[in-house]
């Protein structure tokens, strides 16, 4: 067997070994409201946001009590949950001192229609607030 056609052969093995081997992605699950205990933090943080006109640039943003809150801006809905064609900007939940390590709770807002979900687990799933 000529060299060209070999490696051709292993590459062929190796992609069909890859593609097996890989996990399919997680799907999320999309709820049209939300009834866990959190989502009452979650439409308190809501308002709050939306007082501050959902700021699209990401960083930190005064909160009550000294504490302070981040955004993360532009949410991609990479993994297409959401509804497609639609911008979209994420914020988190919970405030805290400035610069302290972000969690897994956020709320996703498409602005242009104040549609929003949040997401108690990074986006593995949304609740519709």
């Amino acid at each position: 067997m000529h060299t060209p056609h070999r490696l051709a052969l292993i590459l062929a093995t190796l992609m069909s070994l890859i593609a097996v081997a890989a996990p399919a992605p997680a799907q999320a699950a999309v709820y049209s409201s939300c009834t866990q205990t959190r989502c009452a933090d979650a439409r308190t943080a809501n308002t709050t946001w939306r007082a501050k006109g959902y700021p699209t640039t990401a960083g930190w943003y005064t909160w009550t009590n000294g504490l302070h809150n981040y955004t993360g801006g532009r949410h991609y809905n990479r993994e297409g949950q959401l509804p497609t064609n639609a911008t979209y900007y994420e914020y988190d939940v919970y405030p805290r001192p400035r610069g302290a390590a972000r969690d897994a709770y956020r709320i996703v807002v498409n602005k242009s229609t104040g549609a929003t979900w949040f997401t108690p687990d990074h986006y593995a799933n949304f609740y519709r607030l």
